[in-house]
């Protein structure tokens, strides 16, 4: 197998369909952090994520082994799209909407890789983050899917836009009302970040 480095995503998924599974495996240790990340933030729950996480990758080799990842995706957006709906599914099953909670998410910080300077520095940062994830979890189910694909799964407004199921400027539209909502929960809580 060629150096795993100079492989593309779908390079390495037509090597997993041509029957290499070490492909699959460098596949997701590329993409796993990214995806997880999602997957808690729209879950707020550790070991749910957890579980949509493994469910989500029996899903791609199910798909890849039946042929039904076509090539014009970017991988990592098929991926999410699928892990999107997996938490759709879940919500739907349990006839509820994401629990927002605005007490410690200190578990967020397993799974973000946070480089530490001093303690100092380490409080302020973690106290920043807890701050903006409870900002981001009072937010509407619309407007906190674009923030969480946005920032903290690094996809384009066209790819949030393909996984949402709406169009680019709608999808800019929320992501325009959320810093607006967060905007004026910081001024209303008079929080500096």
């Amino acid at each position: 197998m060629k150096s795993t480095i100079t492989l593309t995503d779908e390079q390495l998924v037509r090597l997993f369909i041509d029957g290499e599974s070490q492909a699959l495996e460098i596949l997701i240790n590329r993409h796993k952090n990214r995806i997880f990340t999602s997957i808690y933030l729209f879950v707020k729950d550790k070991y749910l994520a957890e579980d949509l996480f493994q469910d989500l990758f029996i899903k791609i080799i199910e798909n890849l082994r039946s042929k039904n990842y076509k090539e014009e995706n970017k991988f990592v957006q098929w991926a999410m799209r699928i892990a999107h709906n997996l938490c759709v599914d879940h919500f739907r099953k349990i006839k509820s909407g994401p629990i927002i909670k605005t007490s410690d998410d200190r578990d967020i910080f397993d799974v973000l890789d946070f480089k530490e300077v001093n303690a100092e520095h380490k409080i302020i940062t973690q106290q920043s983050h807890k701050q903006v994830m409870q900002m981001v979890s009072l937010l509407p189910e619309e407007q906190r899917e674009v923030i969480i694909l946005r920032h903290f799964a690094d996809l384009k407004f066209k790819e949030i836009a393909d996984i949402l199921q709406c169009s680019v400027n709608t999808a800019l539209g929320r992501m325009r009302y959320a810093l607006l909502n967060m905007r004026k929960m910081m001024q209303e809580k008079q929080l500096a970040l």
